[in-house]
C-alpha cells in the first residue's frame, strides 16, 4: 500500500462544485479542508460529502458545514483538527453565496 499525501485546490467557487473525488481501488483521509471568502462582503458556504459506495453501511449525502457564515476576506477551517475518510467514488462538493477558494489537504491511500 502506498501512502500518498496531496493538495486539491479550487478558486472562485460561486456554484455547487465538486473538489475532489476519491479514484477507484483508493481510500482517502482527508487532513484539512478550508474554506475562503475572497469578498468584501459576508457571505456563506456549504461543504457537502457524497457517498454512494455499495458496502452494508447506508451511505448518503451529508452536509459537513450547512450555511457557515464567513466574514468579508476570512476562512473557516471546515474540519478543526478532525479527520474524514473517503471511500472510492465518495466526493466532496462546495458552495459558496460569494466566491469562496477552496483548500483540500489529503492523503490517499492505493
Amino acid at each position: 500500500m502506498a501512502n500518498t499525501f496531496k493538495l486539491k485546490t479550487k478558486a472562485g467557487v460561486t456554484s455547487l462544485a465538486t473538489v475532489y473525488t476519491v479514484p477507484g481501488s483508493t481510500t482517502t483521509v482527508v487532513i484539512g479542508l478550508i474554506v475562503g471568502n475572497t469578498t468584501s462582503g459576508a457571505i456563506t458556504s456549504t461543504v457537502t460529502l457524497s457517498s454512494d459506495t455499495s458496502d452494508t453501511e447506508t451511505n448518503a449525502d451529508v452536509e459537513l458545514l450547512t450555511t457557515g457564515a464567513i466574514p468579508a476576506n476570512s476562512s473557516i477551517d471546515v474540519l478543526t483538527g478532525s479527520k474524514l475518510i473517503m471511500q472510492a467514488t465518495d466526493y466532496l462538493r462546495v458552495y459558496g453565496s460569494g466566491a469562496v477558494d477552496v483548500t483540500l489537504s489529503i492523503m490517499e491511500i492505493t
